[in-house]
């Protein structure tokens, strides 16, 4: 029997936050119009974050009213405090009464944590409590990302015990799917293999997504080693979308239409039409000014 594997899109707001050039409302609902024609149940369509930190967010209230909620698609953004779940808040109060998935973000090393959300792991994951407590109230469900899980940009490597504890400590504060981040692309299989066997003394691999960039090359491999560890979710970008700011002119994060053939190779269903991918691909690279 063909095993499943979930590929979850974050293309939309992963993979577009850095953009310089604004894309319009239009061509977003566009794109992720064309990923739910592709066959995906899990798209990222925006986060509820500064406007003057990322502009290309500005507008993800109504990337959310302009979308169909009814094929049974999960949208979830990405929301990092209470302002931004308030901000939420208001933008679903005029949409369907969809239960909705906000996303939540901490970092396993200090210099990360310190850089992009000013303050120490300990503070940001006090900073989120009140987040997951507020949208587990409104019937929301709740995604944790954790990223540098395998390298920091200003830290170095980071130690498999240090994801480990940090995982725990986000679980504690309620049970929850996590999503483990490499975010400069610097992780080796042998290293994320590492790394998750840390995490699974506390959280099972069911439980757990890998969220590897390409920057090194990598991707692909760190994803068999994750499904030898036995992750069946993976986090993905239509097209390459996304890079991390630390590692200038770098790709971004790992390609659908690659993870996807790449299972194919592997024996692995995703589920989703390859075809419609690849179309998907075309407009993602176009928002970027890629061929």
């Amino acid at each position: 029997m063909t095993e499943f594997v979930r590929l979850y899109e974050v293309g939309p707001r992963d993979g577009l936050q850095n953009e310089a050039r604004i894309i319009s409302v239009e061509h977003k609902v566009g794109l992720i119009r064309a990923l739910v024609t592709a066959g995906l149940k899990d798209i990222e369509v925006g986060s509820f974050v500064s406007e003057k930190w990322v502009p290309q967010m500005a507008n993800t209230d109504r990337v959310l009213a302009g979308l169909d909620y009814a094929g049974g698609v999960n949208y979830a953004v990405l929301v990092p405090n209470m302002k931004g779940f308030d901000a939420w808040r208001q933008a679903r109060a005029t949409l369907p009464r969809i239960p909705g998935e906000i996303a939540v973000f901490v970092a396993a090393s200090e210099g990360f944590s310190k850089a992009n959300l000013n303050c120490t792991v300990a503070e940001s994951l006090e900073r989120v409590r009140p987040v997951v407590e507020a949208a587990l109230a409104e019937a929301a469900t709740v995604r944790g990302y954790v990223s540098c899980v395998t390298d920091c940009p200003f830290d170095g490597p980071t130690a498999p015990e240090a994801v480990a504890d940090v995982v725990s400590q986000l679980t504690k504060i309620a049970e929850m799917p996590i999503s483990l981040g490499d975010t400069i692309g610097k992780g080796t299989p042998e290293r994320v293999q590492a790394m998750l066997r840390a995490v699974k003394a506390h959280v099972p691999a069911e439980r757990l997504a890998g969220h590897f960039h390409d920057t090194g090359g990598r991707a692909l491999g760190n994803i068999e080693a994750a499904l030898d560890e036995g992750l069946r979710v993976f986090d993905t970008a239509v097209g390459g979308l996304g890079g991390c700011p630390y590692a200038p002119g770098a790709p971004g994060n790992v390609a659908t239409e690659k993870v996807m053939d790449r299972l194919a190779e592997l024996g692995f269903e995703t589920g989703l039409d390859r075809a419609a991918i690849g179309r998907a691909a075309t407009i993602a690279k176009s928002m970027r000014g890629r061929t």
